[in-house]
């Protein structure tokens, strides 16, 4: 038996009938598949549901599931695990829909109302899963991880993708860099962090939003979820759109009395930074998922994540000579300018 044929098989038994209508719902950058399941016959006719898929060879299911209670119990919209087969890395699922903010921002562009409505849901979202954050229950989002994740754009975007050998100054550049954004980062406030807080991660629903893909969970900075919608990958919007909904963000927090700097100018600072640890780390796993799993949908968002990221270099002295850097290993002309 094929294994969607025994998914298929199991969640007919957990939803009380003989046969599924089965579609497939999404996939995300892992070896998770997701498919939306109504019965046909019998049992919970008509109503649709989730399965996820995640072969316990490459997946866990027990950190999807813990998350899932602890952010339920945080008062946000999370799918509610109905049935679990750990050995054969399937769960049953209620269904959040088929709209993502992506999908609803795109539509609805250049209407700003549906953005700041759907923003400012987030913002509240994430307020209150920060407000639940509690040390020693999520992984920590310590210096070996955040650092491993930057080494995913030397090893995949540098050496991959644009098939650069680094010589030893450069890579000293590199950790130079590195280690002066990982100061900032460790710095912060920590939180808990959804890690994958963007705009196909997060559903049009009742509450919105309903959230998803918050499997890899941890304890961390304060501005990392914020960084990832605001500096989404699939999305763009204006600075001044990003300070508005920042700003909202940060009032609403100090309310909250979450931990966030006492002067906006300096969180502003540490959503930026944060920002890039980032955006360096996706560039490396978009390389990664072209180079090693042949997936090519992610290279069309490369270049927006390579413009945050520059912006974020110009901006900050600390973080020029990476931009000097890229320059090299992109062999982009220096433009240099004279004023007299």
């Amino acid at each position: 038996m094929d294994r969607l044929q025994a998914l298929q098989d199991w969640a007919a038994r957990q939803l009380g009938g003989d046969s599924l209508d089965t579609a497939p719902a999404s996939a995300d950058a892992s070896f998770r598949r997701y498919f939306r399941v109504s019965l046909n016959q019998g049992g919970a006719k008509g109503r649709d549901y989730i399965v996820m898929d995640a072969p316990p060879a490459h997946e866990d299911c027990r950190p999807f599931i813990a998350v899932a209670r602890l952010f339920g119990d945080a008062g946000v919209h999370v799918p509610q695990v109905l049935a679990q087969n750990l050995d054969q890395g399937f769960l049953l699922l209620t269904d959040l829909g088929n709209t993502t903010y992506l999908s609803a921002l795109n539509e609805a562009a250049p209407d700003q109302g549906v953005a700041r409505e759907l923003y400012l849901a987030s913002n509240d979202a994430l307020i209150r899963i920060q407000q639940a954050s509690r040390p020693g229950v999520l992984p920590e989002y310590d210096h070996a991880l955040l650092m491993r994740e930057l080494m995913l754009f030397p090893e995949w975007y540098v050496a991959k993708h644009l098939g650069v050998a680094m010589n030893d100054p450069q890579k000293a550049i590199l950790d130079t860099v590195f280690e002066r954004i990982l100061a900032n980062n460790l710095a912060q406030p920590q939180v808990y962090v959804h890690r994958d807080w963007h705009s196909r991660n997060l559903m049009v629903s009742d509450p919105n939003p309903g959230i998803l893909d918050f499997q890899d969970a941890v304890y961390g900075p304060i501005t990392y979820d914020l960084a990832s919608i605001y500096r989404d990958a699939y999305i763009q919007w204006d600075e001044e759109m990003q300070l508005d909904w920042v700003i909202r963000y940060w009032e609403k927090a100090r309310a909250a009395r979450l931990p966030v700097c006492e002067d906006f100018g300096d969180f502003w600072r540490d959503f930026e930074w944060m920002g890039a640890q980032r955006h360096i780390k996706v560039l490396g796993i978009f390389a990664r998922l072209y180079h090693r799993d042949g997936k090519d949908g992610y290279l069309k968002d490369m270049p927006r994540v390579m413009h945050y990221l520059r912006k974020v270099c110009e901006r900050y002295d600390e973080l020029k000579p990476l931009l000097f850097l890229l320059d090299g290993l992109e062999k982009r002309e220096v433009k240099v300018g004279y004023t007299f």
